[in-house]
């Protein structure tokens, strides 16, 4: 059955090998239908991969394969919600060390350029703390950071 609302990402020619590399690293995800073009197209030719059906834990996702004209932003971004610092290393690392790159704040870019903000659960809590001096102190640790470090966003908390 088709999703009411699904997230369509696109990518020049790669849809197939990100939802392959998104169904790898992050859970309840999966690559669920490749469809095929069934005639010649801007940039394809009939049989290219046109689109790819995925889930990226939980939400429906299509990749199309457009071409070159659009470009992935920072307006747009998944933003994951970690457990503890094993897991906010497991998913950065493998974003970034597959031809991602890192920026701040706990976002990253993976290669086909699509942002994600892996974002640790205590990060969440400190900056909403309704401690404000606490809340602050957490934010300013964050601010210097690029992937997030749990341990220093906690003792920036307790001050």
């Amino acid at each position: 059955m088709i999703p009411k609302n699904t997230i369509c990402l696109w990518y020049d020619r790669d849809a197939l090998e990100a939802a392959t590399f998104y169904a790898e690293t992050f859970p309840d995800s999966s690559v669920d239908a490749v469809h095929h073009a069934p005639g010649d197209f801007p940039d394809g030719q009939q049989g290219d991969v046109l689109t790819v059906d995925f889930t990226v834990m939980g939400i429906a996702c299509m990749g199309l394969n457009g071409g070159p004209a659009f470009k992935h932003s920072e307006a747009f971004s998944f933003q994951v919600a970690t457990d503890n610092q094993a897991e906010t290393d497991r998913l950065w690392d493998a974003i970034v060390g597959n031809g991602g790159h890192e920026s701040e704040c706990g976002w990253c870019k993976d290669k086909w350029g699509v942002s994600w903000q892996i974002t640790p659960r205590a990060l969440t809590d400190a900056w909403t703390d309704p401690d404000r001096a606490a809340a602050k102190r957490a934010f300013d640790a964050m601010m210097t950071m690029r992937k997030i470090d749990i341990a220093t966003i906690e003792a920036a908390r307790r001050g």
